[in-house]
């Protein structure tokens, strides 16, 4: 094995264990996981609706002093609308193979992960963009250590430069929501 492939094994190796391994050396350190999902976006045409569905994605989250952070991420190839060729043109549109994966940020008061409505600002890369959308809400149930997270963000295509995909010359929507329902495990 070369010296250059070592030291990049060596850096995701690094990597991977301090993803897992800092959160529990620092004292008063909460973890989140993403145990479950369901991310659903939906589109309108003149002609038809369409929902596409994906089960994929991963997240973590991080509590300490009062402040929590969460990622969560899907690869958008995963998202299935029931029309394989819908599917591949969506890929086509939103540059999915040179961007493979939305991914959202948001961080949270530590207090605010026992009310029953969220409001969090979120940061959406999506399609070589990132968007901003403030005060989403998101309702939760807790059931024992899992919290249950639903709701929906507003997405806008020209949030991220893409442009309206068009059937008979006639565009979709430029508001594409994405219903969020999610389920989390404190570790």
């Amino acid at each position: 094995m070369s010296i250059k492939k070592t030291m990049t094994h060596r850096r995701l190796l690094v990597s991977v264990l301090l993803l897992f391994a800092v959160p529990q050396l620092l004292p008063g350190a909460t973890q989140w996981v993403l145990i479950k999902s369901s991310l659903t976006y939906h589109i309108s045409h003149p002609l038809h609706e369409a929902d596409g569905v994906s089960h994929a994605a991963r997240g973590k989250g991080i509590c300490q002093a009062g402040e929590c952070n969460f990622l969560v991420a899907a690869p958008v190839k995963t998202f299935d609308s029931g029309n394989s060729n819908r599917d591949l043109h969506m890929l086509e549109d939103v540059r999915g193979a040179q961007f493979p994966m939305v991914i959202v940020r948001f961080r949270l008061p530590r207090a605010s992960l026992s009310a029953a409505m969220i409001h969090a600002n979120l940061e959406v890369q999506f399609a070589g963009h990132t968007a901003e959308y403030k005060d989403v809400a998101f309702r939760q149930v807790t059931k024992g250590n899992e919290v249950e997270v639903s709701g929906t963000i507003p997405m806008k295509l020209s949030d991220f430069k893409i442009p309206p995909p068009q059937l008979l010359f006639m565009p979709i929507k430029n508001e594409v929501p994405v219903r969020v329902d999610t389920t989390w495990r404190k570790m």
